[in-house]
């Protein structure tokens, strides 16, 4: 692409642009490594290598894991010296965090657990991948947060949402918005880039004294209708909410168009995702205003973060069981509103799987809070461990569906365009472990 079309161009008739600064030279690691951590880390490195070539999985956990016994203090020691940018939220995260990855490796080596392993032992083992990288990406479990932050302060904490999702294990949206507040609080020299449209993120990111604000719009509100600090019901008007405690939708710094990304330097920087969705775009943005931030220049984090083309299976094209479809990820509500909109434009087979297994929550309860009907007049089968409760609720929705067996039974007839495949997240991870990338 033309490197006009990189720089941007003002929204207005101003003459005058923010450039980020260098940002300083790349910082490396800033003391030697006692030798606890020095052997932890070789016997961690070692366990996660081991794990790969003897197929039992990424190496993502184990490595970490033994780390942390050998080392409790494990992460505090491999953060020094790093710029680390620490994303979390309900949705989007892994999408996100890569598109941080990407961004930063403009300007110096990353790592991420782009595995998705989003706890401590995921985290040292992301660090440990590379001991000198100056930048790490880390996604972090929301109830994770306050533990890692008791042990360092990142660069960067990136707030994408917080909607209802395994209330069994998470428990509710309040709970976690308030682990978040106080996690910033442990936190005061991080800069904070936060979704501004959500009333949850605003509250636990109002008070700290470092915070970008970023907007894109809220599809799912239905987790965000009552002020998470007093309990009153959130006015709209013009959908700058407001409560009448005082809690309010801030200014954003950075927006998304149809056009492009525009950020507080009244720029627009056209945006060309290979990722489908509104959604992706949302979390370009908060990639792109993050990559800032730590003295990325906007083009040449902007270009690496559109070439990604899939986020651990997410979005991609793969045979399953000699055939090619397209996989798709949604775990609650808000992801399944996202995925059922960006397969409303066309009439492709759809499959849909979900599973009740721990890392889902038992509860599928939540399904009755998705609108379904957009579905009515779509070829629709359904599968997983709980296939009947789908489709009970799919009957109820006026959409007619066929309960098979299993996602290769469902795809094994279909011919033309390959099918979507939507699944939660163990049905999703287990489809994907099997599959073969088309």
């Amino acid at each position: 692409m033309a490197e006009t079309r990189r720089r941007g161009r003002p929204t207005s008739d101003q003459q005058w642009r923010v450039v980020p600064g260098p940002g300083g030279p790349v910082r490396r690691m800033g003391r030697q490594r006692d030798l606890r951590t020095t052997v932890a880390v070789d016997v961690g490195r070692f366990a996660s290598g081991l794990s790969r070539r003897l197929g039992l999985g990424s190496g993502g956990m184990i490595g970490g894991r033994l780390a942390l016994a050998l080392q409790p203090r494990a992460l505090s020691h491999l953060v020094q010296g790093r710029d680390v940018v620490m994303v979390t939220g309900t949705n989007g995260k892994t999408t996100t965090t890569q598109m941080v990855a990407e961004a930063l490796r403009s300007r110096g080596a990353t790592v991420h657990n782009a595995t998705g392993a989003n706890m401590l032992d995921g985290h040292v083992a992301a660090l440990m991948a590379d001991p000198n990288a100056p930048f790490a990406a880390l996604e972090v479990d929301e109830l994770h947060l306050m533990q890692a932050t008791r042990q360092f302060e990142p660069s960067v904490m990136v707030l994408l949402n917080l909607s209802r999702d395994q209330l069994d294990r998470v428990g509710e949206i309040r709970t976690v918005e308030r682990s978040i507040r106080d996690a910033l609080r442990r936190a005061p020299g991080a800069h904070v880039v936060a979704n501004r449209d959500d009333p949850n993120i605003v509250s636990a990111a109002a008070d700290h004294p470092h915070v970008t604000w970023v907007s894109g719009g809220a599809r799912w509100q239905n987790d965000a209708m009552n002020c998470p600090r007093c309990g009153r019901s959130i006015a709209a008007a013009d959908r700058d909410w407001h409560c009448e405690c005082g809690l309010a939708r801030p200014k954003a710094d950075w927006t998304i168009t149809e056009e492009g990304l525009v950020g507080p330097d009244a720029m627009v920087y056209p945006l060309a995702l290979h990722l489908p969705g509104h959604v992706n775009r949302i979390n370009a943005c908060f990639a792109l205003a993050t990559a800032t931030v730590l003295g990325c220049a906007p083009s040449a984090a902007l270009e690496r973060i559109e070439s990604i083309e899939q986020t651990q299976g997410r979005y991609g094209t793969v045979i399953l069981g000699g055939h090619r479809v397209r996989l798709l990820l949604a775990k609650n509500p808000a992801s399944w509103l996202e995925m059922l909109d960006l397969v409303s434009g066309h009439d492709r087979a759809l499959v849909l799987s979900v599973n009740s297994r721990e890392a889902d929550g038992a509860d599928v309860s939540w399904l009755w809070d998705i609108d379904f009907e957009s579905l009515q007049g779509r070829r629709v089968r359904v599968a997983g461990d709980r296939a009947l409760d789908l489709a009970v609720r799919l009957r109820y929705a006026g959409v007619r569906c066929e309960v098979v067996p299993s996602v290769d039974e469902a795809v094994a007839t279909e011919t033309g365009e390959p099918p979507d495949v939507i699944a939660n997240y163990t049905a999703f991870r287990d489809l994907y472990a099997r599959s073969v990338r088309a």
